[in-house]
């Protein structure tokens, strides 16, 4: 990969010396910049900087207040956290806002990024600050009648910490009222000029949504006016539990994100802690961890290929999909105990080497899951009904994919040769072989053409994961690698003492802030890790795929019918957690 290009003289020379640069543990471009400043510069990166940021990655804040005060940079109270993308560049950008606790209030970008919607409205929800102009700035994960803000310090992490849940009558009213939808809140109208219109709830309990999601189509018909989601039954503050968990002990929380995903979200995690702790994994480590997260690629992809099919109309291929999937958890369940949620990854490697005999295994579903992916075009990619369910059915452009935030396949879908695994190579992938697989048109056809083709280029990387599998450990040796180093526990009290501290504490993180952008099985995915030097972490950002993906279904919706918006969901792959966190 290329040394990035830095903008810094480009920003300089137009908006004057007003940035404040900090150094980060990920050497990514950090900036800070006066509040004011805040709009005129991020248009300016987006439009007229060169190379141009088109895409807002994340939107997310910190609470700074139990922290001492960095000198050397204008933090308050509070930060904002703006991490940009440059796919011109291939590079990213991050700025931050200082803000007092009395003025918690910024300009909105609604106006500049589509996306940008969703994430004030979580920085809103999650801490309290207010984006002025938004167009409907109200809490998006928690209920709306919850009262505190759960990132911010203050607030309580555990319900024990809150007293006994009581439920009275009006509290039970209030909660009820809350829950009904006024159409007017949202801006839609109840009639136009020659029909009225109807609102349908779909969910939160349906077996088109996958999951606990409620979405109010707003409709003429059968065909869709509008639609305004409904997310957060799932939330459970995944963000929250970092801050009470240690660096090692929060390793099976990320299992629960994208649960499909499996280890994808322990490796993206701890490549964001390793960078903060300096720790360079042995080659062996590198290569495991590729095999096992593209076994979880295809186990996930079974998943949405065959309850996709069974959204559409085919009832067989869901059966068969499980069943295939059900081999690559035996080889999981075989390398390293566990199946659906193995928390296996560890920091600075994996758990325990690979077992004796897990090459056959490998090379048994290498010879075997070919000859079924050909099964399943014919079954359902050639399926008539299954093309007229999905050809020219929730088309976006490649624009408007990246003005949404759509990463992985629903980007490639569009036409753009992009993976981050081929873009920004980690653990490895810089090694592999394979084909990043494109679509031409944009629709639910092409979302699921590229995803299929990705299990074939799965099988491609596993193999050769297989055939050039290298020797050595499965572990750094560094003394914050978790599990520490055990051999010598036995010769000296000190080594023995600093095992046990290691392990029942788990180790102390360097002081910095860290991100590495992974290609999970849904998209773009990171893991914002800021340490103050201590046992756990002080903020963890999750940037989930599933959050920009559910963003866009009213966008891409609008016209079509309500057997339309399966199709859209189905094709979308998301996680309902990955979402809600």
């Amino acid at each position: 990969m290329e040394k990035p290009f830095d903008p810094t003289e480009q920003l300089v020379l137009k908006f004057g010396d007003i940035f404040t640069r900090q150094t980060t543990k990920d050497d990514m471009l950090t900036l800070w910049l006066p509040l004011e400043r805040l709009k005129e510069v991020l248009f300016f990166c987006k439009n007229d900087l060169r190379p141009t940021y088109k895409f807002l990655y994340d939107l997310t804040a910190i609470d700074e207040r139990p922290r001492k005060r960095e000198p050397d940079y204008p933090s308050e109270q509070f930060t904002l956290v703006y991490h940009l993308y440059s796919y011109d560049g291939n590079q990213f950008l991050r700025f931050k806002i200082a803000l007092k606790e009395n003025a918690l209030s910024a300009p909105s970008i609604t106006s500049f990024w589509a996306n940008a919607n969703w994430y004030e409205r979580e920085v809103y929800d999650m801490f309290g600050i207010r984006f002025e102009g938004h167009p409907h700035l109200t809490r998006i994960l928690m209920p709306l009648t919850w009262e505190g803000h759960p990132l911010r310090k203050e607030h309580p992490a555990r319900a024990t910490e809150m007293g006994p849940f009581r439920l009275w009558d009006e509290k039970q009213d209030r909660e009820q009222h809350a829950l009904q939808f006024l159409p007017e809140d949202w801006g839609l109208q109840r009639h136009s000029e020659d029909s009225d219109f109807m609102f349908l709830n779909i969910g939160p309990q349906h077996p088109g949504t996958h999951g606990v999601i409620r979405l109010v189509l707003q409709l003429d018909g059968e065909d869709i006016v509008d639609i305004v989601p409904d997310i957060g039954f799932h939330h459970r503050g995944s963000e929250k539990m970092a801050e009470r968990q240690s660096w090692h002990t929060y390793i099976p929380y990320t299992d629960r994100i994208d649960y499909l995903g499996g280890v994808n979200n322990n490796l993206a995690y701890l490549l964001s802690i390793e960078k903060l702790a300096g720790i360079e994994v042995p080659e062996r480590v590198k290569v495991i961890r590729v095999m096992m997260c593209e076994l979880f690629r295809i186990a996930s992809h079974l998943v949405w290929y065959g309850t996709f099919a069974q959204d559409v109309g085919q009832l067989s291929p869901v059966f068969y999909m499980f069943t295939d999937r059900e081999r690559v958890f035996d080889i999981v369940e075989a390398i390293t105990g566990g199946r659906m949620h193995p928390n296996w990854f560890r920091i600075g490697g994996v758990a325990q080497d690979l077992p004796i005999g897990w090459e056959k295994l490998v090379k048994d579903f290498l010879n075997y899951f070919p000859k079924r992916l050909k099964e399943y075009d014919n079954l359902v990619m050639r399926n008539s009904l299954f093309k007229a369910r999905t050809v020219g059915i929730g088309i976006f452009t490649t624009e408007e994919a990246i003005e949404w935030g759509v990463t992985g396949a629903g980007l490639r879908a569009c036409g753009l040769e992009w993976d981050f695994r081929k873009k920004q190579p980690y653990s490895g992938y810089e090694n592999f072989e394979f084909d990043i697989p494109t679509g031409e048109n944009g629709d639910c056809y092409d979302r699921a053409r590229v995803r299929v083709e990705e299990m074939r280029q799965s099988l491609r990387i596993i193999q050769q994961c297989m055939e050039n599998m290298p020797e050595g450990s499965y572990k750094a040796d560094h003394p914050l690698t978790t599990p520490p180093i055990k051999k010598h526990t036995m010769k000296d009290i000190e080594t023995l003492i600093t095992h046990f501290l290691g392990v029942s504490w788990g180790p102390v993180i360097p002081a910095g802030e860290a991100m590495v952008c992974t290609e999970a099985t849904k998209g773009a995915n990171s893991y914002y890790a800021i340490s103050d030097g201590n046992t756990s972490p002080y903020r963890m950002r999750i940037r989930t795929p599933s959050f920009a993906h559910m963003q866009t279904v009213p966008y891409i919706s609008k016209g079509y019918t309500v057997a339309d918006l399966l199709s859209i969901l189905g094709a979308m792959d998301y996680v309902l957690a990955d979402i809600d966190r």
